[in-house]
């Protein structure tokens, strides 16, 4: 049975995710992007926003039966369609393709999947010691921290059922009073593909040079505020993973749609040939 495999993998109660809201961000001025680093987060569902396409409760026993089938199949990620909502979404995106979305120029070592410079995401956090850039968009940030943090409660939710009954790791990682780990993000990045070269997509690699626990990469809708919806939809896209049994598996991701990505699993988001498309992505760090 999918919900009794193991005890640590029972669904928690609604009123874990319900807790009271952090008050409405402010946009800050495009300027203020000092660096402030995130703390280990204690994940909160505000109490007046429908951020998830159903109930918690329903969505943690569709993730717990989601790792299931995964692990039988050798999988270390899953995609859960529609796991945020698409109209919370739609009335998120406005400002952030109008005004706050900045794409930042930055060089990794090697560049990223052999893009030597990357310059089509905007960074809402970054590691440590400026990684990948110095410079992250606190507006950006803060417009999209009750997301972040909702985004917070499902990995670790989801965390804990991949890495539950047969990881000798999971003993080790530190636990919240309901034993979820406790994750910290360690970089979050808003990134807008277009067709044009070194634009069109992220091809084969894996998250933070495979040094984060894990990550994860959510679909958000299509731009209809800055030309025409029929201008900006997009032809291609979506994730290709190199998972499990299977030599390739394809997602034609959507928006609200939420991918969970275990430690060093090759993936890539694929190429669009018209429109744009947009994504959201976090690293993770699992407090040991």
């Amino acid at each position: 049975d999918a919900e009794s495999e193991c005890s640590t993998m029972a669904p928690p109660s609604v009123t874990e995710l319900d807790s009271a809201a952090t008050e409405d961000a402010a946009h800050t001025n495009k300027e203020d992007n000092r660096c402030s680093h995130t703390p280990p987060a204690t994940a909160i569902l505000p109490n007046n926003e429908n951020i998830l396409s159903s109930p918690p409760d329903e969505l943690h026993k569709q993730i717990s039966k989601g790792v299931l089938r995964a692990k039988l199949s050798k999988r270390r990620h899953l995609v859960i369609p529609r796991a945020i909502s698409p109209s919370y979404l739609e009335g998120l995106m406005p400002p952030i393709v109008a005004d706050l979305f900045e794409p930042q120029t930055v060089t990794y070592n090697g560049g990223v999947a052999n893009v030597p410079q990357w310059k089509i995401s905007c960074y809402l956090e970054v590691m440590e010691g400026g990684i990948p850039c110095t410079n992250p968009h606190v507006g950006l940030q803060r417009h999209c921290s009750r997301l972040l943090e909702v985004c917070n409660t499902l990995f670790a939710k989801w965390y804990r059922q991949q890495h539950a009954c047969n990881d000798v790791a999971t003993a080790k990682y530190k636990t919240d009073s309901n034993g979820n780990p406790i994750v910290s993000r360690l970089m979050t990045f808003m990134t807008r593909y277009t067709p044009a070269p070194d634009e069109n997509a992220l091809l084969k690699h894996v998250d933070g040079a495979g040094k984060v626990d894990g990550s994860v990469v959510l679909a958000l809708p299509i731009d209809k505020w800055t030309d025409s919806e029929e201008n900006n939809t997009f032809e291609g896209g979506g994730l290709t993973f190199w998972d499990g049994r299977r030599e390739e598996i394809k997602y034609d991701t959507r928006s609200g749609d939420l991918a969970f990505i275990d430690r060093a699993v090759w993936h890539q988001a694929n190429p669009i040939t018209r429109g744009t498309r947009w994504a959201l992505v976090i690293f993770y760090k699992v407090e040991r």
